[in-house]
């Protein structure tokens, strides 16, 4: 058996990887060992390892890497951390391979320790532009160290073909977040009102607001726009996701506890797991914020995202997606058009460009070919597109 090192730090990362990990423990060709690191860990961040462990998925390792700041300063000693802490676990196991998904900071560290050890390195996800934040340096950064690349559009993959990786090592299989939306046996509205304690008795948001980390200290400034954009908006509800453990995600997160402590239509939580996340999006009038599932997951409920600011800049976006600057005026004019007839009749149906929702299967069948024949071979050439 192929041993494969899968690591996860966030909630959000974990429920794109979740069917990835079981389609690869099913069978025996592959000895799959989860390791856990940096926000799942933190009682701050919801303690969201427990979901993993609720879906009966063995944690190998848990590896503390994130310091209590979010700071720049903070940021980069938890990446010191997690290569300590990765380079004693890969000295200790040697992986066959190691699967990240996406673009944050310990990942990259992560990373690092991997490549060091001459573990080939599967990378989900390169190729994507998010001009806004640092991830879109941090993404092409372990594009370079990966091996095997699986892409969500054909845009993208040949993004990382232009990046120097040979055509045959990379995969476009379309966005996990897509097959997760159409394939995911969701909650029913009743039970979901129950899991939320919250009567979803009239049009709600579903919100989720990150700082965007290449501006600076904008975060707060940027969030208080939003948050009066909401007050003028008593017709709906807001069911608001918290920020992720960047630089400045602290500040949101202290807004957004003072705002629904003040407002009964408003409702926060560290974490919804991906069942109920998914089921908040199924039933909701529309996504705001500025998180890549507005972008991705969103468009195949058939539902309008309004993308905020600039930390998604970039990413191809099906036609429900509308974009604003953080400013309350704009902000309130997109959730009038978004909720306007003119702009989407219900039940009329969206093209995602984010794939068919077959993207386990095809992530899997490329891995078995990969490894399990042997064709790895980490002395790569530098593909000229010339």
């Amino acid at each position: 058996m192929k041993k494969i090192a899968v690591l996860t730090a966030t909630r959000a990362e974990y429920g794109l990887l979740s069917p990835i990990i079981k389609g690869l423990q099913d069978g025996d060709a592959f000895d799959v060992r989860v390791i856990v690191t940096g926000a799942h860990l933190s009682p701050e961040f919801g303690l969201t390892f427990r979901e993993i462990e609720k879906d009966k998925v063995k944690i190998d390792r848990k590896i503390e890497t994130l310091l209590s700041g979010d700071t720049p300063a903070a940021i980069s000693k938890s990446m010191g951390l997690a290569m300590i802490g990765f380079a004693d676990y890969f000295s200790e196991n040697r992986p066959d391979a190691l699967m990240v998904l996406g673009d944050r900071y310990e990942t990259l560290a992560v990373c690092c320790a991997a490549m060091n050890e001459c573990i080939p390195i599967i990378h989900l996800y390169g190729g994507e532009t998010t001009e806004g934040a640092v991830d879109e340096a941090i993404r092409h950064a372990i594009t370079k160290m990966s091996y095997l690349h699986f892409t969500s559009t054909e845009e993208y993959r040949r993004r990382v073909i232009q990046l120097g990786e040979s055509p045959d090592r990379v995969f476009n299989v379309g966005a996990i977040g897509v097959e997760n939306a159409l394939k995911t046996r969701l909650l029913g509205r009743e039970d979901l009102e129950k899991s939320l304690n919250l009567p979803l008795d009239k049009p709600y948001a579903v919100v989720t607001f990150h700082p965007v980390t290449l501006e600076q200290e904008t975060a707060g400034d940027q969030y208080a726009e939003v948050l009066k954009a909401f007050e003028a908006h008593p017709e709906l509800q807001y069911i608001i996701t918290k920020a992720n453990a960047d630089r400045d995600g602290r500040v949101i997160n202290q807004m957004t506890d003072e705002f629904t402590a003040k407002h009964k239509n408003a409702v926060s939580f560290d974490s919804l797991g991906k069942v109920r996340y998914l089921s908040a999006l199924k039933y909701a009038a529309l996504v705001i914020g500025n998180s890549s599932s507005g972008i991705i997951e969103a468009p195949s409920f058939n539902i309008p995202t309004i993308n905020i600011g600039d930390r998604q800049k970039g990413r191809l976006q099906a036609e429900s997606v509308l974009n604003c600057v953080p400013e309350t005026a704009a902000v309130s004019e997109a959730v009038k058009k978004a909720m306007s007839k003119d702009f989407h009749q219900e039940g009329e149906p969206v093209v995602n460009p984010y794939g068919d929702g077959n993207t386990t299967e095809k992530i899997i069948d490329v891995i078995k070919k990969t490894f399990v024949e042997n064709r790895v071979d980490l002395k790569k050439t530098f593909y000229d597109i010339r």
